[in-house]
């Protein structure tokens, strides 16, 4: 028990002291230098003349500590049965039309740019954290075309998609969502 006149040391700081005041939890004391300081009662232990620390514990805080015992195993994450899987858009023109025999490259790149475009906006709109877009890998034209769309919105953030799921073609989206 600490009380006034007792000389302490603070457990965080090399700062020793006087204790000149006592308000619930609040101690205030005096340091060697001179100023006055203002700490809560578990931040301060208590130094006898002889510099030797005696420390007071509440007995019932350690049986409560002792009790609480650490598990042995280390714990999986379960999944919940709630968890909504992440949304994967597949960019390729077979999904996305029956027949492309007669589009030309421009056009093929256009649909696939404004589709990504759709998705994007709808998931904003609909407050979805995250989705994936599946471009594939090719000589790179969708993916740098998906980067540039992508690097004109706020709030959104893009890697590559997990490599051992989806290999090179794939980019995660990332939204940041403001929380109101």
């Amino acid at each position: 028990m600490i009380i006034i006149g007792d000389k302490v040391s603070v457990l965080d700081d090399a700062i020793d002291g006087v204790v000149i005041a006592i308000d619930g939890i609040h101690i205030t004391i005096e340091t060697t230098d001179g100023f006055n300081m203002s700490y809560k009662r578990n931040e301060l232990i208590k130094i006898d003349n002889g510099n030797t620390m005696s420390f007071s514990f509440n007995k019932s805080q350690v049986i409560l500590e002792k009790e609480v015992g650490k598990p042995n195993y280390i714990a999986k994450e379960k999944k919940s049965k709630k968890e909504i899987p992440v949304p994967e858009f597949d960019l390729h023109i077979e999904k996305l039309v029956k027949n492309y025999k007669g589009m030309n490259n421009y056009d093929i790149l256009t649909l696939q740019a404004e589709t990504a475009k759709r998705h994007v906006e709808f998931a904003i709109r609909n407050r979805i954290p995250k989705i994936v877009f599946i471009h594939g890998v090719g000589e790179g034209v969708l993916k740098s075309e998906l980067d540039f769309m992508l690097g004109r919105f706020d709030n959104i953030t893009f890697q590559d998609a997990n490599y051992q799921k989806y290999g090179l073609g794939a980019t995660e989206v990332y939204f940041k969502q403001n929380i109101k």
